[in-house]
């Protein structure tokens, strides 16, 4: 067994004796695994060398036969989902189109009339638990159950956000909690239907209010970087225009990341098209709506023109594609979106599967199937202060591994408005170990053992897992796993089997 791990502390004055440094065989740091190297680590959770001497370091926490990775960060999650997984796996339609989103989205609402807040908390955290597990060490919470079942406010109008974040604070993974706007049903459809009445605040200076509160609790109450807000738009469908843009102007006002549901399905396209006159993308660049800090989470049908759009804004997308090929949604054009340099996140979305690394070799798998050839993306290259222009791709065995882990790394950071997303100083000190001797990666060496993490680790392999400087995962296992997973299957007994 390892050397136990040391948690970080509070603002006390540094000194060397507060410095923790870790010390495995392999660390990935600029974009590759480089061996003798040590991240330390400062009490209050930061990065403060990278370094080979660690000899000045009083703790040294050695993880012989691991490697070190940033931490990977889930930019979309809709955590109370995770309640009917293998709940929606049948045909429930016998009309001539047969099951699909829209077909799933009844049943999703079903559930999610069923939970009280307490039902909630639980959920969640069963959901980053599992997250925590696989190495994700921040999730953006797609959040938008605001009312009780019945559609009437709580006295606290951000209990149910405030249980989110409570469960993530308990797990002790970081947490963008988007809070989001949803004020109708469909196009052209003013209002909720019942089962929407949970969702919906009907008037944007509601929203307004509401979020504003929020931000202003999360800012007092959280003074080390583990839970921040953003605002997420659910829908052009949810969103009329004008509730629209004064979301927008609020986010941009307090420099929010803002995320919204974009193009998921060609019914949302043509009846976009049908009220507007353009296609989501298309109205949201018109409007003069995208940002850098604007993410179009799913964006599968788009076209050409949209992705030139999106590329001039500098504008993200967030790809789901567990949760895509779940629900029959479409596959991502990454291919086209890196072509106009536009950054690609990741998140599992209604947490099918909760494996980021799936996800991140789903991006390329996904488009392979599609074109019948293999690695259709483009590698990124090692970031080194000297580029050779006569790099070959063909001779770097993690290039596109490279790629698709930035996905699940760096560009996810910046689409929730995260600090970090790799080991640089000064960065937080949030990042995973993997066991070198797991079955899934057995014999890679560190030319090619990206690729191995990324096209085939097993979640299994994940050792230990910190952030901020606490090891929220040791040896495979969270300190509270046993309590979380036995509330949660009390959760699904109550829910599904009335035991």
């Amino acid at each position: 067994m390892n050397e136990a791990i040391p948690s970080g502390g509070d603002n006390a004055a540094q000194s060397d004796d507060h410095l923790v440094a870790y010390l495995p065989d392999l660390l990935y740091t600029e974009d590759r695994f480089a061996r003798g190297l040590g991240v330390v680590c400062d009490r209050v959770g930061r990065i403060v060398e990278i370094t080979a001497n660690i000899e000045r370091v009083p703790n040294v926490v050695r993880l012989s036969g691991q490697a070190i990775l940033p931490g990977m960060t889930n930019a979309h999650s809709h955590a109370f989902q995770r309640v009917i997984r293998g709940r929606t796996e049948m045909r429930t339609s016998t009309g001539a189109m047969g099951d699909n989103f829209w077909t799933w989205r009844t049943a999703m609402y079903e559930a999610a009339n069923r939970l009280s807040p307490e039902d909630i908390y639980d959920a969640s955290r069963m959901a980053f638990l599992e997250m925590a597990l696989s190495g994700i060490t921040s999730v953006g919470e797609f959040h938008y159950l605001h009312r009780t079942p019945e559609g009437a406010p709580y006295d606290d109008p951000n209990l149910l956000a405030k249980e989110v974040v409570r469960a993530a604070r308990d797990v002790g993974i970081r947490i963008a909690l988007l809070r989001t706007a949803y004020a109708r049903n469909n196009f052209r459809r003013p209002s909720a239907y019942l089962y929407q009445s949970r969702f919906t605040e009907p008037e944007p200076d509601i929203f307004i209010g509401h979020t504003e509160a929020l931000r202003r609790y999360l800012l007092r109450e959280d003074a080390n970087g583990m839970a921040w807000l953003g605002v997420a738009p659910h829908s052009v469908r949810a969103v009329p225009l004008d509730y629209l843009r004064e979301v927008f102007a609020y986010a941009n006002e307090h420099e929010l990341p803002i995320h919204m549901h974009v193009a998921e399905q060609p019914a949302e396209v043509d009846e976009c098209i049908a009220e507007h006159g353009r296609a989501p993308i298309a109205l949201l660049d018109f409007e003069e709506l995208l940002n850098e800090r604007t993410t179009c989470v799913h964006a599968i049908h788009i076209t050409q023109d949209e992705a030139n759009q999106l590329g001039w804004a500098k504008a993200s997308i967030c790809a789901c594609p567990t949760t895509e090929r779940n629900l029959g949604d479409g596959i991502v054009l990454a291919d086209l979106l890196l072509k106009h340099d536009i950054p690609i996140a990741l998140g599992t979305d209604s947490h099918a599967q909760i494996d980021l690394l799936e996800d991140a070799r789903e991006i390329e798998y996904h488009l392979r199937l599609q074109k019948l050839e293999r690695a259709v993306l483009r590698a990124r290259r090692v970031q080194t202060s000297s580029q050779n222009s006569t790099y070959d791709a063909a001779s770097d065995l993690s290039g596109l591994a490279r790629t698709l882990f930035h996905c699940a790394t760096t560009s996810g950071a910046r689409s929730i408005g995260a600090s970090g997303g790799a080991l640089d100083v000064g960065s937080p000190a949030d990042f995973f170990s993997v066991d070198l001797n797991d079955v899934s990666i057995a014999g890679a060496g560190a030319e090619d053992l990206l690729a191995a993490i990324v096209f085939t680790l097993s979640r299994a392999a994940v050792r230990s897992v910190v952030v901020g400087g606490n090891c929220i995962v040791r040896d495979g296992k969270h300190p509270a796993q046993e309590e979380i997973i036995s509330r949660f299957c009390a959760l699904q007994n109550k829910l599904w089997r009335k035991i």
